[in-house]
């Protein structure tokens, strides 16, 4: 699945149709007529220039273009800026000026496929784990249902350099907000006052993870936050049992048949 194509961010029939960016902020239109924030209106007047028009149609088409390429079987390791720039129909300085590099554009591509992080509840650290790891586990049926997307992740880890951007500004700060709801929780008397944050976080984060991103065919079924959180909070060890009924005591024998023998 591709980004939304926005407009006339996207031409028809090569160079003369690209939306291309002039390194005064304009944009030029089709190959061989002038801009019409360059024209002059009658007389000595002439039109005011508007900034940077267009900014979000030229960063659809930058992002279209990695798309496309990846879709054509490129790698991410023979993906360069030149070359999405060139698919793109754009200079290099015009991706540079929205992006530092080919890592951040990749990180920004990811973002585009995966369900965006969700609102918070705010009513209890139970709730709000659990609204977390819904997202986690959206996030792995998106991934699962984009063959882009899968593959982009898989061939991160073979980049060591994008897999550790990808970790401090995606994975760090989501590992951050799960790890201040349970110290909530503990605050708070949710969870017990005696526990490891750190822990009860991997306890509780990791069964999640571990389904979507290294058991591709397990199940992911709706309720599977709730079955997380429960068995977290709750243990994997027996229920407590109850202690058993007193048994009653043996009633004595009626004393009209006790020591009963049979008559002459």
């Amino acid at each position: 699945m591709r980004p939304r194509r926005t407009g006339a961010a996207y031409g028809h029939g090569g160079e003369a149709g690209q939306v291309r960016e002039r390194d005064h902020g304009g944009y030029e239109g089709h190959a061989g007529h002038e801009s019409h924030a360059g024209r002059e209106g009658h007389g000595d007047e002439k039109e005011p220039r508007r900034g940077r028009p267009r900014s979000e149609a030229v960063e659809r088409a930058i992002l279209e273009a990695a798309v496309a390429l990846l879709e054509d079987g490129v790698p991410l390791g023979g993906l360069s800026i030149e070359r999405i720039a060139r698919t793109a129909g754009v200079g290099k300085a015009t991706i540079y000026r929205r992006w530092p590099g080919k890592e951040a554009l990749f990180l920004d591509l990811l973002r585009e496929f995966e369900p965006q992080d969700p609102e918070l509840p705010g009513t209890s650290a139970r709730d709000d784990l659990r609204v977390l790891l819904e997202a986690m586990r959206l996030r792995g049926l998106a991934q699962r249902s984009s063959v882009i997307l899968h593959n982009v992740v898989v061939q991160m880890k073979s980049h060591p350099k994008l897999w550790e951007e990808y970790h401090r500004t995606v994975v760090a700060p989501r590992r951050a907000a799960t790890l201040a709801l349970v110290r909530r929780g503990i605050a708070d008397g949710e969870f017990r006052a005696d526990l490891d944050p750190e822990l009860v976080n991997d306890l509780i984060i990791g069964p999640m993870l571990m389904r979507t991103l290294h058991r591709p065919g397990a199940p992911l079924p709706d309720d599977l936050a709730e079955q997380i959180i429960g068995t977290a909070l709750q243990g994997v060890g027996p229920h407590p049992q109850r202690p058993p009924h007193p048994q009653r005591p043996k009633r004595p024998p009626h004393p009209s048949t006790q020591g009963e023998t049979p008559g002459p």
